[in-house]
């Protein structure tokens, strides 16, 4: 059974990471549409923005860490983040260029994979 803290955290989690997905397709969508940058350079740099907001949310609110080891945590979250990247960038390969999904749909679904990933992983190593 999943513990009521855990289900807390996810929900706070979730909640940061949606101003995050805003920050990401605000910047994804100006970079892509007004900057015509590549779709994965817009994409990625939005997505790193967006984790960069969500590490400094997560540890105040989510998590409530207290650790002095700022840089180390950081670090870690982002570790998370880039590999959140990679799924989120294999998904809207899969789902946009290989299936022929609309991109900001595959994005949508792509945002919701990492999403479970990097709470997961953020749990049990960054804010263990």
């Amino acid at each position: 059974m999943i513990d009521r803290i855990v289900i807390l955290k996810f929900l706070k989690f979730s909640v940061v990471g949606f101003s995050g997905m805003l920050i990401d397709f605000g910047i994804t969508w100006l970079l892509k549409e007004k900057a015509r940058a590549n779709k994965y350079i817009a994409n990625s740099t939005g997505f790193i923005l967006a984790a960069t907001s969500n590490y400094i949310w997560n540890r105040i609110w989510t998590f409530e860490s207290k650790s002095g080891e700022i840089a180390v945590e950081y670090f870690s979250f982002i570790i998370i983040s880039v590999a959140g990247l990679g799924i989120n960038n294999l998904v809207i390969y899969l789902l946009h260029d290989r299936l022929g999904m609309n991109f900001y749909l595959s994005k949508l679904i792509a945002i919701g994979i990492v999403t479970l990933w990097n709470f997961t992983m953020n749990l049990i190593f960054t804010f263990r």
